[in-house]
């Protein structure tokens, strides 16, 4: 009985293990800049993409920030296909999804995309701008 759980846990931690590691190195693949790095970026005219939620931008995003939400990038990314060769930036809440996005971009050929470290969060925290959506209620 031992031994036919050792047969069936051995290859289960070796390839959980195998997995974490490969998972680790693809997400270390990943090139991040800060936000003061990437507020350069945009004033130079690299693509300022936010990959948050429709409502989470609304609460405030950065100046010139192109909404395209994670879940709708890979349909939508012939939108930034003029980018493809040049400098996108890429940004979200804290720079998880970001850094998602950023090595799907990365996989389909945007060289020179870049992840935000610290997302919006670290935007605001630098006091750099943040644009806020006010919505207009009719009485």
């Amino acid at each position: 009985m031992r031994s036919n759980i050792i047969k069936v846990v051995f290859p289960l931690a070796a390839a959980l293990g195998l997995w974490l590691v490969l998972g680790a190195q693809s997400s270390l693949a990943v090139n991040n800049v800060d936000v003061k790095q990437a507020q350069l970026m945009s004033d130079q005219g690299a693509l300022l993409l936010d990959v948050r939620e429709p409502s989470e931008y609304a609460e405030g995003h950065a100046p010139n920030a192109v909404l395209i939400p994670l879940g709708q990038l890979s349909s939508r990314m012939q939108e930034i296909a003029s980018y493809k060769d040049k400098p996108v930036v890429v940004m979200c809440r804290s720079g998880r999804r970001s850094a998602k996005a950023t090595n799907m971009l990365q996989e389909a050929g945007y060289s020179q995309a870049r992840n935000i470290s610290g997302g919006i969060k670290a935007w605001k925290n630098e006091g750099l701008e943040v644009i806020k959506e006010h919505s207009h209620v009719s009485t």
